[in-house]
């Protein structure tokens, strides 16, 4: 696609300015429009058919998992992500099992989020690894399945965003060394010769 459309659904207008705002430099993404409640979101999303919808925990008259369906019926192709700022929010559950492909946390640096909707539009899911265990049950069941340890997707994930070595190391805090043998183990467990078939399994696996 030569321009993915973005819309934001949140009930306070400053973070669509904000998404607006960390998004300016990729030429790629639009943000199309922002709605405040569950009509205007299914309203927008109906006349702009957009790739990505940002999709925020709760609205004044709705709770994200009551606004998928709507939404879904309403822009088929739209790849749906949790917007939040909460990782263990007793909401984010019920969100995640409704079916959505995604969550981001609402403090993810601009070329956090230029990734992530990239991929989302891309038809990856995406999901962001500080978001509470208990609120990500098929993930943890897709890490079991595979074998990886939390840490392994964490280099992954960020491996998959187009990350070095070296910056993931800087970023999570990790040895250039370390950052390699992780991605070894995960290119084992997941029967992998290199980086690349590394990600495109990973996500064939749903683990992106």
């Amino acid at each position: 696609m030569t321009e993915i459309r973005l819309v934001v659904v949140d009930d306070h207008p400053v973070v669509v300015d904000g998404v607006r705002l960390l998004l300016r430099d990729d030429p790629a993404i639009r943000v199309v429009g922002g709605a405040t409640d569950a009509d205007a979101a299914v309203g927008l999303a109906a006349r702009t058919s957009p790739h990505v919808i940002l999709l925020d925990l709760r609205l004044p008259d709705a709770v994200a998992s009551e606004l998928v369906a709507p939404l879904r019926r309403a822009a088929p192709d739209a790849r749906i992500v949790v917007f939040t700022a909460y990782r263990d929010h007793a909401a984010l559950r019920a969100t995640l099992d409704a079916g959505v492909d995604g969550c981001i946390l609402k403090d993810a640096s601009a070329t956090d989020l230029v990734s992530a909707v990239r991929q989302a539009a891309s038809g990856l899911q995406i999901f962001d690894p500080r978001v509470d265990d208990r609120a990500a049950p098929r993930m943890r069941s897709r890490l079991h399945e595979t074998g990886l340890t939390q840490r392994e997707y964490d280099v992954l994930r960020h491996a998959a965003a187009g990350r070095t070595n070296p910056e993931i190391a800087e970023q999570l805090g990790l040895t250039r060394h370390t950052v390699t043998g992780y991605l070894r183990n995960a290119m084992r467990k997941l029967n992998a010769r290199n980086r690349i078939e590394l990600i495109t399994r990973a996500a064939k696996s749903g683990l992106l």
